[in-house]
This record gives structure tokens, sequence and C-alpha cells, in this order.
């Protein structure tokens, strides 16, 4: 269909790029949306199936790899304002992503391996996930304590001679069920005994074959398993890895986690923005093409009403995450931290919103079209995810107090 919505001024190559995404998801993507739930389905969930194989390597031939990464010796050299509009894009399909090798959580940990990694570190892992060979989890979330606060976390990694043990209870580590999947950063306390809570944490590299490692369960998202991507609840008992394996310094995961959300954030809530309008155009096409009471659905002032909510939320939450894309741009993540908090509350929210719309609007078929009832989910969980709406409302309550307290 034709876009009309407003684009922010992209360098030549950045707007190069987004018309080649969007043709690339024109010609392979949303025509193979069908086979790729049929080979998902046939035979073992988990396992890698033919079609993503197939259309990475038709993307990586044609440039459109490592997208999300900087660094141009890496990656595609974009900045968080220009990558926007393609997250945007790859994230109307909700497998699209891995594609192109910008899919979480391997974004934000090949980040943190370019960002903090050693040359050992960045050989052994960064490079076979740049490639698009193996897949990466995060390990940070454990069911026994509040992991919205983040200084509860229980897990511990313990120095021992040239060997760290690494204990711990973790769950929705999302792509561990992925045999892909070679390699977890984790997230534990090194320093229980530092009086600053947020220098008691730490990361560190856990091959997944590594004993002790066991994988318990695939926990489904509101009915959705989302394999072969899945997120699992996992044992950590007695793991034993190399001393070499932490990264940046015992007491430093907080350093490291505030370095990866930053543009994480500026991802999902993009995606996010791609579904929310995915779910508009389906809600305006099914609404033109069903009467009811003697005239189209889309005639109906209540449907008008949703649309023209969708339309408005959607493009307001597309402002709002340009702004904060564009603030860290230019003053870096720190001086964004307001403006990444809110987008992390306006996105999940609006796309559950038009989302809905769109289900109301489609009636019966909205409740078992499958790529609304799966946005959905997807759109619900991030409500959640990397903090829940309540920590990020905090945080930006306090912010906007601190320029009247220090005023005062």
């Amino acid at each position: 269909m034709n876009d009309p919505h407003i684009h922010f001024e992209l360098s030549e190559r950045a707007a190069s790029l987004r018309e080649r995404v969007a043709a690339f998801m024109d010609e392979h993507v949303y025509p193979n949306e069908d086979r790729y739930h049929h080979e998902v389905a046939d035979g073992d969930r988990w396992q890698p199936i033919a079609l993503i194989e197939e259309l990475k390597a038709r993307a990586k031939s044609e440039g459109l790899w490592n997208l999300f990464l900087p660094d141009s010796e890496l990656g595609a050299g974009l900045t968080n304002a220009e990558y926007a509009p393609l997250c945007e894009l790859m994230g109307r399909v909700l497998w699209a992503p891995e594609v192109f090798n910008c899919s979480a959580p391997d974004t934000g940990n090949m980040e943190v391996l370019v960002r903090y990694g050693t040359p050992e570190q960045k050989k052994a892992w960064l490079e076979p996930l740049l490639r698009g060979e193996i897949r990466s989890a995060f390990a940070m979330t454990e069911p026994l304590v509040a992991s919205s606060d983040a200084t509860n976390i229980e897990s511990s990694i313990v120095r021992d001679g040239d060997d760290y043990v690494v204990n711990g209870r973790k769950w929705w580590t999302s792509g561990a069920n992925d045999p892909r999947c070679k390699i977890f950063v984790f997230m534990g306390k090194s320093n229980p005994d530092e009086v600053e809570r947020h220098r008691q944490q730490a990361m560190i590299l856990v091959p997944r074959d590594t004993p002790g490692v066991n994988i318990l369960r695939h926990l489904p998202v509101l009915g959705f398993d989302d394999a072969p991507h899945g997120h699992a609840e996992i044992v950590f008992d007695n793991v034993r890895v190399p001393a070499a394996n932490m990264l940046l310094g015992e007491g430093r995961g907080f350093e490291i986690a505030q370095g990866r959300l930053g543009p994480g954030r500026i991802h999902h809530c993009m995606r996010l923005v791609g579904l929310a309008e995915r779910a508009l155009e389906i809600m305006c096409r099914r609404s033109l093409a069903r009467v009811a009471f003697g005239k189209s659905i889309a005639d109906q002032t209540v449907t008008q009403q949703r649309i023209a909510d969708a339309r408005i939320a959607i493009d307001e939450t597309r402002l709002l995450v340009m702004h904060a894309a564009r603030k860290m741009d230019a003053f870096g993540n720190k001086a964004a931290l307001r403006e990444i908090a809110m987008i992390k509350v306006a996105a999940p929210n609006m796309a559950c919103e038009v989302i809905d719309m769109a289900i109301q609007a489609c009636g019966g078929y909205g409740m078992q079209d499958r790529f609304l009832a799966h946005a959905y989910a997807a759109a619900r969980s991030l409500r959640i995810a990397d903090g829940p709406d309540e920590v990020h409302r905090n945080q930006i309550a306090k912010l906007e107090l601190s320029r009247y307290r220090s005023a005062r």
C-alpha cells in the first residue's frame, strides 16, 4: 500500500536502506507468513526452520544485515534515529527481525559484546553472532524475587581461583529453547556486601553446554510458545566458567545494563509501532468489507472513532520514539533517560489499545486471526518485559519532580 507517513530526514544511505527493507518485506516476508507457521507446526517446533535460513542468506547477500549496529565496521553505521524506521518495518511481522539478524535478545547481547567484550570474547561469541551462525540469550529475571527491582537478584557469581561459580534460577530467558542458542549473558551478584546496591551485580558469559546449565521448561506467553525461539526457565547449578568470561568487571552489571537497554527500547518501541500499523490496516480493510445493519462497518460511527483514535495514537507514539532516538543520538543515553522511560510506557500501551480495537472491529474474525492474537500477546508482554510500566512511570515522575526540587 502507499505509505502516507511523514518520514524524518534521513541520510541518503539510510533512506535507501529503508526502501530496500520495505521492498524485501513486500517480496519475501509477507508472502511467506503462512509458510512460516506451517514449517513451525510441522515436526519438532523447537528446531530452526528452512524459511528463516533461506531468507537470512538472501538478506545478507543484499546487504540488509546487522542494520542495528552503529559501528560501521560491523553493522550499518546508522544512528538510532536512522535505524528506528527500519525497525518499524521489520516489526510488522513478529519473526521478520531475525531475517536481517536484527532480533532480540541477540541485538542487545551483540551490543554488550561490542562495547564491553574482550578481544577473546568477541572472537568466540560476537563474530558468530554477527554472522548469524548462533543465537544467544539474556538471563536476568528470576521467579523467586520481584525482578522489577533488579537489585533484588539473588543469583550469585562467586570467584573461585581461575573460575567463577554461577548459581541461580532464571526465567523468561528468551531464546534459550532454540538449539542455535550457544551463549547466555548471565546477571547475578558478585559483590553482595557492597553498600551501593547498584554495584553488587555483574554480568558473565555462560556457554549453554556448560555442566550445571539445566533448562527446565519453555514458558508460553498468553498461550503462545513462540517456538522455535521461546522463553525458558533455567537452573544454573554450580556452573563453573573461566574468570575470563566476566564482562567489564565485578560490580559493573548495572553499568552494562544501562548501555544495553537504551537502544533496545528504541527497537522494541518502533517494532510495536509497526505492529499497531498493521493492526490498523486489518481493521480498516475488514470494516470496509463487512456490512452490519444495512451499511458497511466502516460507515458506523463507532468504527470511525476507533480508526481515528488509532491513527492519532500511532502517530503520537512514533513522534515520541523518534524524539527519544534523536535525543540519544545528540546527547547520549543518559541524557535521554526520561524519554526512554516515556516510550517504554507509551508504545506497549498504545499497541495493546490499537490491536484490541482491531479485534473488536473484526468481531469473530478478530478472535481467531493469528496475527492479531499473537501481536496482542507480544505487545502485552512488553508492558512487563524490560521493566514494568509502574517502574518507568516512577522514574519519569522522579525526573520531572527533580527539575522543581533543584529550582527550590
